[in-house]
């Protein structure tokens, strides 16, 4: 459940995707377990948690996509749109029945392809990351950037600090500068426009709720966990 509310509100957020909730879950499921170790061997929780938030992230980027073909989602878009829900719908029965068809006969090509070595995998993996970055830019610049944010995150990772809340903000960051800077522009600079309305107040609540809660459910989870062990 942790997974999937997680994944949904990553996959509702536009330009996040499935992959950001997957790893959202993810961290969640690691912070609140005192036996994070277990995760990486085996423990179901760290299969059913990032799947959890894919599947999620799936089901509201639904959401966004709607938006930006001006529908707004709700019961309406049945009858007003109907034509364009209605495909939707069926492209989704069409894909879930060829993931089914395609993945139960290759799950073992797939399985075979987790034990590649790493002194393999990794060079073919930076060779596309470097071939995908310059044919967007064509710009050698970019490409050191990569490397940069590449030393960056491998550093980031040893200090055992999260890294969903920089991508998160690296993707959403200009999105929501620019929508500040509307904001005031419209309210003649006047910040007080950004807690004004009770719908403000709502997302300010939500913030708070998605700074706090996190923590509540680590605490719980650890308790729970420690007692088990002395049991």
């Amino acid at each position: 459940m942790r997974g999937g509310l997680l994944g949904f509100i990553a996959g509702v957020l536009p330009g996040v995707g499935a992959s950001l909730g997957s790893f959202i879950s993810y961290t969640l499921e690691k912070r609140c377990w005192a036996e994070r170790a277990r995760l990486v061997k085996g423990d179901i929780r760290g299969v059913a948690a990032p799947e959890a938030g894919n599947n999620g992230a799936s089901s509201g980027a639904l959401v966004p996509m709607l938006i930006s073909l001006n529908i707004t989602p709700g019961p309406l878009m049945f009858t007003q749109h109907a034509d364009i829900v209605w495909g939707v719908i069926a492209a989704l029965l069409i894909g879930n029945v060829l993931s089914l068809v395609l993945n139960i006969p290759m799950v073992g090509f797939f399985v075979k392809l987790l034990s590649v070595p790493p002194m393999y995998l990794l060079p073919i993996v930076a060779m596309e990351a470097f071939v995908g970055v310059y044919s967007i830019s064509h710009s050698t610049f970019d490409l050191y950037f990569m490397v940069a944010f590449g030393v960056a995150g491998y550093f980031l990772r040893k200090l055992d600090i999260p890294l969903v809340p920089i991508i998160l903000g690296l993707l959403l960051g200009p999105e929501m500068e620019k929508n500040l800077g509307h904001a005031l522009v419209l309210s003649d600079g006047d910040w007080t426009t950004l807690w004004s309305s009770s719908l403000s107040m709502g997302l300010w609540l939500a913030a708070g709720l998605g700074l706090v809660l996190p923590v509540l459910f680590c605490q719980s989870g650890r308790s729970v966990t420690v007692s088990t062990t002395a049991v």
